[in-house]
């Protein structure tokens, strides 16, 4: 059996978003109940050193965007990193899923071999391509995922390792 890029990255990732996507309804679902304005978990960081639950998702959403243009050789579209709501964070999470969902299994075909240059701050990263799918890409996807879930878990949101996996195949 032959397992290829596509196989390995785009159905993982969007599992992952779209359970992500389900821990913002269940976010917004404690904040209706509690009486809680939703802004205070977007906003909410873990620690004042970290980015808040917002700016999780939208550098999750970057990387796996990033992954899909630079492993198939097309261009990587950017987003304003605006949201302030669940609404508009669950809204990009979507357009991110329908960007990757937007591809052929066939134009990843090249992607493992592909050279990869992408600037990290101030430091320039290479990578061949599937070293960047899986050495950078997916551990980042699942930091920031985690770190999202995490800051849900201790403002008492009613969440589980089983909404943080999403559909198990």
């Amino acid at each position: 059996m032959t397992v290829s890029l596509y196989d390995i990255s785009v159905p993982a990732v969007v599992n992952t978003l779209e359970s992500v996507s389900g821990l913002i309804d269940k976010a917004a679902a404690h904040c209706a109940a509690k009486k809680i304005d939703p802004s205070v978990i977007v906003n909410y960081r873990l620690a004042a050193d970290m980015f808040p639950f917002s700016r999780q998702i939208q550098i999750m959403t970057d990387g796996v965007k990033g992954m899909g243009g630079r492993l198939t050789g097309t261009e990587v579209p950017s987003y304003p990193d605006t949201e302030t709501s669940f609404d508009e964070l669950k809204a990009r999470i979507a357009k991110t899923v329908a960007y990757l969902k937007g591809f052929k299994p066939e134009q990843f075909n090249d992607g493992a071999d592909r050279d990869i240059s992408l600037k990290a701050g101030p430091t320039e990263l290479k990578f061949k391509g599937l070293a960047y799918l899986t050495t950078f890409v997916l551990p980042n996807l699942h930091f920031h995922a985690t770190i999202a879930y995490a800051i849900l878990r201790h403002v008492g949101v009613d969440v589980g390792k089983r909404d943080f996996l999403g559909k198990i195949q």
